[in-house]
């Protein structure tokens, strides 16, 4: 398993691609370092007795020590401890840890790539094992692009006026295909090592060409990452955690990138091209069963703390706000140990989460998010909006009156206060607390493809039959 030095060494040698601001920029670049610093953390903690448990475990095909977000789940329990490591991990980091992309991506492609091989008798599973054998070697980080741009979105594919608004093969050869497209709203792909490609909806035969999966280093010729970085506005003095921690989304851009056959894990085979989209989102909703419950946690954490500063910890109305947010954790949560714990062990091998379950629990964190944000702004009132910037609390002129006028309850120091102000201001009203509010209504599928996911699944005919029972009627 690598550490956070070595990872951050790997970065250093990869080729620039990366334009942001205007620029073309290495992996050196300031703005990236927020979420490479979030990457960071799940390699400097495989030692730490809190952790270690969580993110260490064992490779089933090598028998090494791997780290858990290289894994494939094979029982019930990889799902269960993959869950709380994101969510114990989300909470030194803000509400989203980032690197579950890749692991819920090599997830998908491990049921896919032999249900491909037993319908047509490819060697994409073959292929599969030799590329986690070496991703888990060197313990990758790999950002999961599965997001077309898509275009006029009545239009199929193949229909499209421009081709290329789905990621698609132009060209095959002996040694690999080349490929041409765009994913769009690609987190961390700027920092990762990996980019895997998946497609993002269910093909046609006439949307063979399109109905691609391969996986690329990140600095791949003819690879370009469009990115926005967002982050918190950086401290001078007050230092703190939440404060250093970003984020990157990108258009991952290929321009006629070659691809070697080793690593191409579905070409052309349409069938499978919806299930495998289908698997890694439900793979990834259920690790949002992890970080949405740590997210409303800090949420929750923090609007209590600003109603004790306040002194209003104790009316009714704040304790029925802090127990909303009790309840959206902890259901979320306990959807995803549901879905864990009622899943299914499919031909490879591998632990599928329950379909309901983990769409229940995505569903209903996205549906609320913006209500938990709403809660915690109630509470904290206007001051994240207008609070001065941090450098009239160090001003010896301003300081001594800011100190004087934020204070609360008197047995709270002032600048306890002011920290914790601060931290609700970058929270609600900093670029990437914006990012943030609109990814955990997005992120890994709005809530209507929830609906569709639950709804192709659940047993509404069964129901029917109870409501005819109980009322008598007979068919």
């Amino acid at each position: 398993m690598r550490t956070p030095e070595e990872y951050r060494e790997s970065l250093s040698r990869m080729k620039p691609n990366i334009y942001l601001e205007g620029k073309k920029v290495g992996r050196d670049y300031p703005a990236l370092q927020g979420g490479i610093g979030v990457i960071s953390r799940t390699f400097e903690l495989v030692d730490d007795p809190e952790f270690k448990d969580l993110l260490v475990t064992t490779s089933h095909i090598t028998g090494e020590k791997i780290n858990r977000f290289t894994n494939i789940n094979r029982s019930p329990d990889d799902l269960l401890k993959k869950q709380e490591m994101i969510r114990k991990l989300c909470h030194l980091t803000g509400g989203c840890i980032q690197r579950c992309m890749g692991c819920d991506a090599i997830n998908a492609l491990s049921v896919i790539t032999y249900e491909v091989d037993q319908a047509f008798g490819t060697d994409y599973y073959k292929r599969f094992l030799k590329y986690l054998e070496y991703f888990q070697k060197n313990d990758l980080v790999a950002a999961g692009a599965q997001t077309d741009v898509k275009g006029d979105r009545n239009l199929r594919p193949h229909q499209q006026k421009d081709p290329d608004l789905y990621v698609r093969v132009v060209k095959k050869t002996d040694k690999g295909i080349i490929v041409r497209g765009a994913k769009n709203h690609i987190t961390m792909a700027a920092y990762a090592d990996e980019i895997i490609v998946l497609p993002t909806r269910i093909m046609t035969k006439d949307d063979a060409d399109w109905s691609v999966s391969f996986a690329v280093p990140a600095d791949t010729e003819g690879v370009k990452l469009i990115t926005r970085a967002s982050s918190f506005r950086p401290r001078k003095k007050f230092k703190a955690p939440l404060a250093e921690i970003g984020s990157t989304d990108s258009f991952v851009i290929f321009e006629d990138v070659f691809v070697p056959w080793e690593r191409v894990f579905l070409c052309g085979e349409w069938q499978f091209a919806g299930l495998l989209a289908h698997l890694f989102a439900l793979f990834h909703r259920h690790s949002y069963t992890g970080c949405k419950p740590a997210l409303f946690d800090i949420l929750m954490g923090a609007a209590a703390l600003v109603a004790d500063y306040n002194g209003v910890a104790d009316k009714p109305h704040v304790r029925s706000k802090l127990a909303h947010l009790v309840s959206l954790s902890e259901l979320v949560y306990a959807a995803g140990i549901a879905s864990a714990v009622k899943s299914q062990v499919y031909g490879s091998g591998t632990c599928v989460p329950n379909v309901v379950y983990a769409n229940v629990g995505r569903r209903h964190a996205g549906l609320n998010a913006h209500n938990a944000i709403e809660i915690l702004t109630d509470l904290a009132g206007g001051l994240p909006a207008t609070l001065p910037y941090e450098e009239e609390f160090i001003n010896p002129e301003t300081a001594p009156l800011m100190e004087k006028y934020i204070a609360r309850r008197s047995e709270v120091p002032p600048e306890n206060v002011h920290r914790c102000f601060r931290m609700l201001s970058d929270m609600l009203c900093s670029s990437l607390g914006g990012v943030m509010a609109v990814a955990d209504v997005h992120g890994g599928g709005s809530p209507v493809m929830e609906e569709i996911a639950i709804m192709a699944t659940y047993d509404i005919e069964e129901k029917k039959k109870i409501a005819k029972y109980l009322a008598g009627i007979k068919d």
